[in-house]
C-alpha cells in the first residue's frame, strides 16, 4: 500500500480562469499533479473583456464567452511548482490566473 501523501495546510487560493474548451485538459493536468494540487472545485461561468476570445455565434452576439473557473488551495510553497506545470501544459493567453491569501481552510465534520 502507498504511504497518504504528506498534506500542508493550505495558505494560500488560485484561481484558474480558462475557456470552456480547455476545461477537459486543465483538469486533468490538476489530476496529474495531487501532491500540488490535492484537491479543487470547478465552477460554470461567463468571461467578458478585451482579452476574451468569442469563439462562437452565440458569443459573440452576447458579448461574452463560456469560461470555466477552478480553485484550488494550496500551500504557497506549492504554487511555483503548479503554475509552472500549467503554464508548460496549457500555454494559451486566455487562461488567466490569480492568486490570494487564504486565512482559514477547515472542514466542518471528520472524515471517517
Amino acid at each position: 500500500m502507498n504511504a497518504p501523501i504528506p498534506r500542508q495546510v493550505p495558505d494560500c487560493l488560485l484561481t484558474l480562469a480558462a475557456p470552456s474548451a480547455l476545461e477537459e485538459e486543465l483538469l486533468d493536468t490538476l489530476l496529474a499533479h495531487p501532491e500540488i494540487a490535492p484537491g479543487f472545485t470547478v465552477v460554470h461561468g461567463q468571461g467578458i473583456g478585451t482579452h476574451v476570445e468569442l469563439s462562437s455565434a452565440m458569443e459573440r452576439v452576447q458579448g461574452r464567452a463560456g469560461r470555466v473557473m477552478v480553485q484550488v488551495a494550496l500551500a504557497q510553497s506549492h504554487l511555483p511548482a503548479l503554475i509552472t506545470t500549467l503554464k508548460t501544459t496549457l500555454p494559451s493567453p486566455q487562461v488567466a490566473y490569480w492568486v490570494v491569501p487564504l486565512l482559514a481552510f477547515g472542514r466542518l465534520g471528520e472524515f471517517s
